[in-house]
């Protein structure tokens, strides 16, 4: 069954339609669909789904990206809560289940508003939370900044598949998000471009991943307040920063206080208030417990110890079969137990 959801992820569709076809006719009927063309779509999208789950999932070891379904143990359990959550995620980098805060806000900030998104970023940084965000110019792109800046951990839900940093100009601070443990999120297929209509359903990734929203500015309309609409359907707490009430960039803020959303100033206010919903912070640097690894993990690990690290050579000494033992090293490398090193082999990290 997953390789047919995995080949369904690649389909690129919109998930709301996806998410309809599937529960109307079942995830095996509507790949058939799809493919024959009863389902009304494009020749693309027939050709995406026809590619065979084993191609797919070579590919994405070779580009170092990991594939985790909805139900796995490596899916993150606050956005599974979510009637909407993605059946699969495409991630690069790790996931964990640390406390996550979302920082949002417009791409039509202010200076202000960079400086208060980069503060807090540092500070949720600091109190051990992770900050989760879009990557978007502005708000979201000055809270990552203020994550790295304190060698905190970040993730970043795109718009666009995971090897297409949009924007550009982000490439180098998407990097840094990685070598600082934070991840690069998305439910859209490797090589998917930035479309418009993507961004609106990416928002409640960002708010499923979050335990709390922080809005620093918003105007009335915009992805952030979108984040922020989805995060109070999910019940997550909602916060955001008061503004001029003359100013563009705060009317949305000021609105959320008004129905509800609980105001932050300076980032110590901010912390001391999340830690009511998340509970006591934590020291960034505090390591973080790992079972001592057992079964297919242990096996792996000691193939790796003894100089058997090519793909096929493990994928043959696990016995699963391709799908099953690429499946498995990807979720190994989400856990940072391996990681692949480019030419088609793993290392342990």
């Amino acid at each position: 069954m997953k390789e047919i959801r995995l080949r369904l992820a690649f389909s690129g569709l919109h998930p709301d339609r996806l998410r309809d076809l599937c529960e109307e006719h079942g995830a095996e009927a509507t790949l058939r669909g799809l493919q024959s063309g009863r389902f009304p779509t494009t020749q693309r999208v027939r050709e995406a789904v026809a590619i065979p789950a084993t191609t797919r999932l070579e590919g994405l070891a070779a580009a170092d990206i990991a594939v985790v379904f909805r139900g796995d143990e490596a899916y993150p359990a606050h956005l599974a809560e979510l009637p909407d959550a993605p059946d699969v995620l495409f991630v690069r980098g790790p996931l964990d289940a640390r406390p996550a805060v979302a920082v949002v806000g417009t791409r039509r900030c202010t200076r202000y508003g960079l400086e208060i998104a980069r503060a807090y970023g540092r500070a949720i940084a600091e109190a051990g939370w992770s900050v989760v965000s879009g990557l978007a110019r502005g708000i979201d792109g000055a809270a990552h900044q203020g994550t790295v800046g304190a060698g905190g951990r970040g993730i970043a839900v795109l718009g666009s598949g995971v090897d297409v940093m949009y924007p550009r100009e982000h490439r180098e601070l998407a990097r840094q998000l990685l070598d600082c443990g934070g991840a690069v999120v998305s439910e859209a297929p490797p090589g998917t471009p930035p479309e418009a209509w993507r961004f609106p359903p990416r928002n409640r990734i960002i708010s499923g991943l979050a335990g709390a929203v922080i809005v620093v500015e918003a105007a009335v309309r915009g992805g952030a307040l979108i984040t922020a609409e989805a995060a109070l359907r999910h019940g997550r707490q909602v916060f955001a920063v008061p503004g001029d009430v003359a100013r563009e960039a705060s009317v949305g803020c000021n609105l959320l206080i008004r129905d509800g959303a609980f105001p932050v100033l300076q980032a110590a206010d901010m912390v001391e208030s999340l830690e009511l919903v998340l509970g006591p912070r934590r020291n960034k640097a505090a390591e973080t417990v790992v079972a001592k690894p057992d079964g297919d993990d242990a096996t792996v690990l000691r193939l790796l110890a003894s100089g058997i690290c090519e793909i096929d050579d493990l994928l043959a000494e696990l016995g699963r079969g391709v799908p099953g033992g690429l499946a498995h090293l990807s979720s190994m490398e989400l856990r940072g137990l391996v990681r692949p090193d480019g030419s088609g082999r793993y290392t342990t990290p």
